[in-house]
């Protein structure tokens, strides 16, 4: 029997995903190694979410390719008897070449490499993953599966900066991210209602990073996110999009350079930044502080704005689909969001809402509102079994 396995390395941690090979993969094991580089810990869990496995990594210069290494020995014992035919990997940065998932070469890798200025803390760390993979079995065909790719079809106009044209031509542009995110639920509203998928449709990706893409016919025409995953909503820790004569501000004023200024647009804004308590949705919801709520709203207040301006790139709008951890389990948040929306024609249905039902718009909507639960690990390994098992 054979397996495929699912790996999302980031900067200090490995999130894998064990599924039968098959057409329709069913998950088996699902693992997580962080602390790589500081206090590494793996755990391992079933399908359902129970704990298989709790393990302390101990070891000097554990890195990305030790936690590698480390993943495969843990999962071995837990595969009863499969083997892994396949490896498809969540790779951010495709460039605005690779359009497509493709199995890693040598040549790949290289090109692949050549797009780490372009993401460099992400980048860098899977492809580690990707060539610890490699030094142990050169023979297992791997799959690169790209967070860019769902966002090439975007029309040219919406993927340009009005910079110099040197700079656009060295591949400065509007990326956008979150796409392996956003084909699977494409692929699910086609399943769910495909009259509905091929009209005009904003997917709302809300979580700790978080991004809106505008749909027509089930194809990216385009995005929040830009040249880094930092562009667009309010997120957790990123600010989202921030006027560039601010960031003069910050050298001038405050002698900032280009690690502090990345530290400060990726790691100490956002909803941590506005409200100076946490990034994480559900404790601003239970706080009572002023500064939370300040938070929630300016996080609401980008959605609804953003979503006016990807109304304005479809030339209107079908359909309003709320996905990642926030979209799928905050109703709180997609009862504002719906608020705001209402000169839209944005009605909720206020029982399937509180429910997260699937369709959870009014009757008397005259866009209509679904709640689909993201699932990149699961689109990871259904591109790696088409492309292995054509």
């Amino acid at each position: 029997m054979s397996a495929i396995a699912v790996v999302n390395a980031g900067s200090s941690s490995i999130k894998f995903a064990i599924f039968d090979a098959a057409e329709a993969p069913a998950l088996r094991l699902k693992g997580l190694i962080e602390g790589i580089g500081a206090t590494p810990r793996a755990r391992l869990s079933g399908p359902s979410g129970e704990t298989l496995l709790e393990e302390d990594l101990a070891g000097e210069g554990f890195d990305h390719a030790a936690a590698t290494r480390a993943m495969m020995r843990i999962a071995a014992p837990w595969l009863n008897g499969r083997n892994i035919a396949v490896v498809g990997h969540r790779v951010v940065h495709g460039g605005g070449e690779f359009s497509a998932p493709l199995r890693v070469t040598d040549a790949i890798l290289e090109k692949l490499a050549a797009f780490i200025p372009l993401a460099p803390l992400h980048q860098p760390h899977n492809l580690a993953v990707i060539k610890a993979i490699l030094a142990e079995h050169p023979q297992l065909p791997q799959v690169a599966c790209f967070d860019t790719a769902f966002h090439t079809s975007q029309p040219p106009i919406a993927q340009a900066f009005a910079i110099p044209r040197k700079y656009s031509q060295a591949g400065v542009r509007r990326y956008g991210f979150h796409g392996i995110s956003y084909e699977y639920v494409a692929h699910r509203l086609e399943e769910i209602a495909p009259d509905v998928a091929r009209g005009r449709v904003i997917v709302a990706h809300l979580g700790n990073g978080a991004s809106l893409c505008a749909m027509k016919g089930g194809k990216s025409v385009a995005s929040t996110m830009g040249f880094t995953a930092v562009d667009g909503l309010v997120m957790g820790t990123r600010c989202g999009a921030i006027d560039p004569g601010v960031l003069v501000h910050m050298i001038d004023r405050y002698a900032f350079d280009a690690r502090d200024l990345e530290d400060l647009i990726y790691r100490k804004s956002g909803l941590l930044g506005v409200s100076n308590i946490s990034s994480d949705m559900r404790t601003l919801r239970a706080s009572s502080e002023p500064e939370a709520k300040e938070a929630i709203a300016l996080f609401v207040y980008r959605i609804v704005r953003e979503i006016g301006s990807l109304t304005a790139a479809l030339g209107g709008l079908d359909a309003i689909v709320f996905t990642g951890g926030i979209g799928e389990n905050d109703a709180d948040t997609r009862a504002e969001v719906a608020s705001g929306c209402a000169w839209l024609g944005v009605a909720l249905d206020d029982a399937a809402n509180g429910a997260s039902s699937a369709k959870i718009s009014a009757l008397n909507s005259t866009v209509e509102v679904y709640v689909i639960p993201t699932n990149e690990e699961l689109e990871i390994a259904q591109s790696a079994w088409r492309m292995i098992f054509p």
